[in-house]
């Protein structure tokens, strides 16, 4: 595995991230322009909701990636299959589990968001269409995961683009034509995803199909059903859930206290994160590939494979961050300017632009070694950086967000990063020895 070939299989996972957004702009534009303003509230507030469950139920994805590639790596089809099946089943059962929690689940939500009585009733509205989308998500989540560990890439990103092209069409349809507002965008989205579900599910048993050799059944009922694997499978789940959690209330955190410097600042903030998020869709496309390749090289016990592929796709990484940071930093006013027109807001983005370049700069290696853990299966540890990243962004603002304000702010995020990174670090050299008889 060279430097081109990483890049073969990063690139559809850069453009399958990226196309995740253009949905959400979508959805806008169609209620922006034939909807009304509670409505486009509406579509605010539930994306927002079904955003955090479902980023909360993103270990399935991760969890996974990793057993897959190393069952793969070993040669072993049939575990392949059966790890396969036991994500689809968790996944299937936590799906289920929230529609069947829908009211309370609803409840809490629309008591922790403030908004009018009109926005509210139309929220509830569109949460009770698109919960029925829960068990379909939390499948493709378990089947993007597979894809992924396999390391079939492209795939990956033909089921992106149907998702998001069908659920755009469908919702032009229901919310533009038909005029079903914000029910009818929930209603194209559930129906979009149950119609990805046969897609990617097809697609991954083709994959699966031509890969077999072995003689065992195709769904090898007796190795799904093992009890140990199962629990191995949950207890990696849930340390990647506290992680995910851990990275949700970073985030949550730096917003809330944005808006303690008031509606500048918190605009000013929000801006500089979408150029973050836009710049994570690419650094996790490198973090993608070094989850299967690692996968693999444990699963086939070969030790300097797993070194190469960690090298080489951390390279790439790095040299993409930099370009990443210099785009921020040389036309980053460009874009702030491009995207609002108060004064206020971009004087304050412009005295935080260097601080968004540079934490896109040092994030790669967070990402990278997330990547290698997941591949790794070595959840634990990922559970234990994140309360050491969280621990010291929090003092880090306690003694810097007092005296230097939002810049303080911005500082105590890049520590956050970076001790994300080096607690993994101090974790790698025992990975390695654990791989020394690979």
């Amino acid at each position: 595995m060279n430097h081109g070939a990483i890049w073969q299989r990063a690139w559809p996972i850069i453009l399958a991230n990226a196309a995740v957004p253009l949905l959400g702009l979508a959805d806008t534009a169609v209620i922006g322009n034939l909807g009304s303003l509670p409505q486009l509230g509406a579509i605010a507030f539930g994306a927002m909701i079904f955003s955090f469950i479902y980023w909360s139920f993103g270990f399935l994805r991760m969890g996974t990636t990793g057993f897959i590639a190393q069952a793969a790596g070993a040669g072993d089809e049939a575990e392949v299959r059966a790890t396969l099946g036991r994500a689809m089943l968790l996944s299937a059962g936590l799906g289920v589990a929230i529609v069947l929690l829908q009211w309370p689940l609803a409840e809490l939500s629309l008591a922790l968001l403030d908004g009018s009585a009109g926005v509210e009733s139309i929220t509830r509205a569109y949460f009770s269409v698109r919960i029925w989308g829960a068990p379909a998500t939390l499948t493709i989540f378990a089947l993007t995961g597979c894809l992924i560990g396999l390391g079939r890439s492209r795939h990956l990103l033909l089921v992106q683009v149907f998702l998001n092209g069908t659920n755009i069409v469908l919702d032009v349809l229901f919310a533009g034509v038909l005029g079903w507002g914000a029910e009818g965008i929930a209603l194209g989205t559930v129906l979009a995803e149950w119609m990805t579900v046969i897609l990617a599910t097809a697609l991954v048993v083709g994959v699966l199909r031509r890969r077999q050799t072995d003689a065992e059944p195709f769904w090898p009922r007796a190795r799904i059903g093992d009890g140990q694997k199962m629990l191995r499978l949950m207890a990696a789940n849930t340390d990647i859930l506290v992680r995910t959690l851990l990275l949700l209330f970073a985030f949550a955190w730096f917003t809330n206290q944005s808006a303690q410097f008031g509606d500048a600042v918190l605009g000013a903030n929000h801006i500089l994160l979408q150029l973050v998020s836009f710049s994570a869709f690419f650094l996790d496309g490198y973090a993608f590939v070094a989850e299967a390749l690692v996968g693999e090289a444990l699963g086939a016990k070969k030790r300097r494979d797993l070194v190469a592929a960690v090298r080489q796709s951390t390279e790439l990484a790095a040299v993409t961050a930099i370009v990443l940071a210099l785009l921020i930093v040389c036309f980053g006013n460009r874009v702030i300017a491009a995207l609002t027109d108060i004064d206020a807001v971009r004087e304050s983005a412009a005295a935080s632009l260097p601080w968004a370049g540079l934490y896109v700069l040092l994030s790669f290696a967070a990402f990278q070694l997330d990547g290698i853990f997941i591949g790794a299966t070595r959840t634990r540890e990922m559970r234990n950086a994140s309360i050491s990243s969280v621990v010291a962004y929090l003092l880090a603002w306690w003694w810097l967000a007092p005296v230097y304000g939002n810049q303080g702010l911005w500082c105590a995020f890049v520590v956050f990063v970076c001790v994300r990174a080096a607690s993994l670090a101090v974790y790698y050299p025992g990975l390695l020895r654990a791989a020394r008889g690979v």
